[in-house]
Protein backbone atom coordinates (compact mmCIF):
# COMPACT_ATOMS: atom_id res chain seq x y z
CA UNK A 1 0.00 0.00 0.00
CA UNK A 2 2.92 2.30 0.82
CA UNK A 3 4.60 1.99 -2.70
CA UNK A 4 1.32 2.26 -4.67
CA UNK A 5 0.44 5.30 -2.45
CA UNK A 6 3.29 6.77 -2.83
CA UNK A 7 2.88 6.65 -6.72
CA UNK A 8 -0.46 8.53 -6.28
CA UNK A 9 -2.90 5.43 -5.88
CA UNK A 10 -5.94 7.30 -4.68
CA UNK A 11 -7.62 4.39 -3.97
CA UNK A 12 -3.62 2.64 -1.83
CA UNK A 13 -3.65 5.79 -0.32
CA UNK A 14 -7.53 5.70 1.29
CA UNK A 15 -6.90 2.18 2.52
CA UNK A 16 -3.22 3.30 4.09
CA UNK A 17 -4.93 6.54 6.27
CA UNK A 18 -7.25 3.83 8.54
CA UNK A 19 -3.82 1.82 8.83
CA UNK A 20 -1.57 4.75 9.71
CA UNK A 21 -4.30 5.75 11.40
CA UNK A 22 -4.21 2.47 13.92
CA UNK A 23 -0.69 3.19 14.02
CA UNK A 24 -0.35 5.64 15.63
CA UNK A 25 -3.22 5.31 18.26
CA UNK A 26 -0.72 2.55 18.96
CA UNK A 27 2.33 4.70 19.49
CA UNK A 28 0.26 7.36 21.46
CA UNK A 29 -0.88 4.32 23.76
CA UNK A 30 2.69 3.57 24.36
CA UNK A 31 3.71 7.76 24.98
CA UNK A 32 1.03 7.74 26.90
CA UNK A 33 0.81 4.61 29.68
CA UNK A 34 4.02 6.18 30.26
CA UNK A 35 3.15 9.70 31.23
CA UNK A 36 1.81 10.81 34.44
CA UNK A 37 -1.72 10.68 35.02
CA UNK A 38 -1.91 14.91 35.46
CA UNK A 39 -0.39 15.10 31.71
CA UNK A 40 -2.56 17.63 29.96
CA UNK A 41 -1.65 16.42 26.46
CA UNK A 42 -4.23 13.46 25.71
CA UNK A 43 -3.96 10.42 23.49
CA UNK A 44 -6.41 11.73 21.31
CA UNK A 45 -4.98 15.30 20.85
CA UNK A 46 -1.72 13.64 20.36
CA UNK A 47 -2.95 10.64 17.43
CA UNK A 48 -4.96 13.88 15.53
CA UNK A 49 -2.12 16.10 15.48
CA UNK A 50 0.67 13.60 14.83
CA UNK A 51 -2.04 12.29 11.81
CA UNK A 52 -2.29 15.31 10.49
CA UNK A 53 1.23 16.06 10.28
CA UNK A 54 1.37 12.52 8.72
CA UNK A 55 -1.14 12.72 6.28
CA UNK A 56 -1.37 16.28 5.52
CA UNK A 57 0.30 15.82 1.71
CA UNK A 58 -0.71 14.41 -1.12
CA UNK A 59 1.21 11.35 -1.27
CA UNK A 60 2.73 10.02 1.63
CA UNK A 61 6.54 9.44 0.93
CA UNK A 62 7.18 6.49 3.53
CA UNK A 63 9.66 3.66 2.00
CA UNK A 64 7.90 1.17 4.60
CA UNK A 65 7.09 0.31 7.47
CA UNK A 66 9.83 0.81 9.63
CA UNK A 67 10.25 4.32 7.47
CA UNK A 68 6.74 5.29 9.11
CA UNK A 69 7.74 4.34 12.38
CA UNK A 70 10.65 6.64 12.13
CA UNK A 71 8.85 9.70 10.62
CA UNK A 72 6.16 8.66 13.05
CA UNK A 73 8.45 8.89 16.26
CA UNK A 74 9.89 12.24 14.78
CA UNK A 75 6.57 13.94 14.91
CA UNK A 76 5.14 12.56 18.03
CA UNK A 77 8.89 13.89 19.71
CA UNK A 78 8.23 17.12 18.09
CA UNK A 79 4.66 17.30 19.18
CA UNK A 80 5.74 16.43 22.79
CA UNK A 81 8.50 18.79 22.74
CA UNK A 82 6.36 21.57 21.77
CA UNK A 83 4.00 20.68 24.39
CA UNK A 84 6.51 20.83 26.67
CA UNK A 85 7.89 24.66 25.66
CA UNK A 86 4.26 25.67 25.54
CA UNK A 87 3.60 24.86 29.53
CA UNK A 88 7.13 25.79 30.07
CA UNK A 89 5.78 29.44 29.06
CA UNK A 90 2.69 29.00 30.85
CA UNK A 91 4.48 27.90 33.86
CA UNK A 92 8.04 27.94 35.07
CA UNK A 93 10.10 25.47 37.10
CA UNK A 94 13.47 24.77 37.72
CA UNK A 95 15.57 21.38 38.53
CA UNK A 96 15.68 18.58 36.97
CA UNK A 97 14.72 15.74 38.95
CA UNK A 98 13.67 12.45 37.04
CA UNK A 99 15.43 9.37 37.34
CA UNK A 100 17.18 8.30 33.54
CA UNK A 101 15.75 4.26 34.47
CA UNK A 102 16.95 1.60 31.75
CA UNK A 103 14.32 1.98 29.46
CA UNK A 104 14.88 5.47 29.38
CA UNK A 105 11.24 5.97 29.51
CA UNK A 106 9.02 9.59 29.75
CA UNK A 107 7.41 8.43 33.28
CA UNK A 108 6.82 11.46 35.16
CA UNK A 109 8.43 13.54 32.80
CA UNK A 110 7.87 17.06 33.40
CA UNK A 111 7.89 19.79 30.83
CA UNK A 112 11.62 21.28 31.98
CA UNK A 113 13.03 17.74 32.00
CA UNK A 114 11.42 16.81 28.38
CA UNK A 115 13.19 20.55 27.02
CA UNK A 116 16.37 18.79 28.72
CA UNK A 117 16.42 15.88 27.42
CA UNK A 118 15.36 17.77 23.75
CA UNK A 119 18.62 19.91 24.10
CA UNK A 120 21.04 17.32 25.49
CA UNK A 121 19.49 14.83 22.23
CA UNK A 122 20.32 17.98 19.70
CA UNK A 123 24.45 17.99 21.31
CA UNK A 124 24.21 13.74 21.26
CA UNK A 125 22.84 14.37 17.38
CA UNK A 126 25.57 16.55 16.63
CA UNK A 127 28.58 14.84 18.20
CA UNK A 128 26.93 11.21 17.03
CA UNK A 129 24.57 11.33 14.64
CA UNK A 130 23.63 7.55 14.70
CA UNK A 131 23.49 7.68 18.46
CA UNK A 132 20.84 10.49 18.32
CA UNK A 133 18.58 8.45 16.10
CA UNK A 134 18.81 5.76 18.32
CA UNK A 135 17.78 7.51 21.50
CA UNK A 136 15.32 9.10 19.21
CA UNK A 137 13.46 5.62 18.04
CA UNK A 138 14.13 3.96 21.30
CA UNK A 139 12.84 7.14 23.35
CA UNK A 140 10.41 8.81 21.78
CA UNK A 141 9.47 6.42 19.18
CA UNK A 142 9.40 3.38 21.64
CA UNK A 143 10.62 1.16 19.06
CA UNK A 144 12.64 -2.05 19.70
CA UNK A 145 16.02 -3.11 19.52
CA UNK A 146 15.31 -4.98 16.50
CA UNK A 147 12.82 -2.38 14.99
CA UNK A 148 15.55 0.33 15.11
CA UNK A 149 18.19 -2.42 13.30
CA UNK A 150 15.90 -2.40 10.70
CA UNK A 151 15.26 1.37 10.34
CA UNK A 152 18.70 1.94 10.25
CA UNK A 153 20.25 -0.57 8.65
CA UNK A 154 22.72 -2.19 11.22
CA UNK A 155 22.93 -5.04 13.70
CA UNK A 156 20.99 -5.40 17.07
CA UNK A 157 24.23 -5.64 19.10
CA UNK A 158 25.59 -2.56 17.54
CA UNK A 159 21.92 -0.50 18.33
CA UNK A 160 22.54 -2.29 22.07
CA UNK A 161 26.13 -0.90 22.44
CA UNK A 162 25.29 2.46 20.91
CA UNK A 163 22.29 2.96 23.00
CA UNK A 164 24.03 2.38 26.52
CA UNK A 165 26.70 4.71 25.25
CA UNK A 166 24.16 7.09 24.23
CA UNK A 167 22.50 6.68 27.64
CA UNK A 168 25.74 7.26 29.80
CA UNK A 169 26.67 10.06 28.04
CA UNK A 170 23.03 12.01 28.35
CA UNK A 171 23.40 10.73 31.98
CA UNK A 172 26.36 12.86 32.33
CA UNK A 173 24.79 15.96 29.98
CA UNK A 174 21.74 16.07 32.51
CA UNK A 175 23.59 15.21 35.79
CA UNK A 176 21.38 12.19 36.64
CA UNK A 177 23.24 9.72 38.61
CA UNK A 178 23.56 6.05 37.03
Amino acid sequence: MLSEARLGDEQALQQLIPVVYQELRRLAAYYMQQERPEHTLQATELVHEAYLRLVDREAPDWRDRAHFFAVAAKVMRNLLVDHARARRRAKRRGGLTFPLDEALTLAAVESEELLAIENALGQLSTIDPRQGRIVELRYFGGLSVEEVAAVLHISGPTVKREWRMAKAWLRAQLGVAS
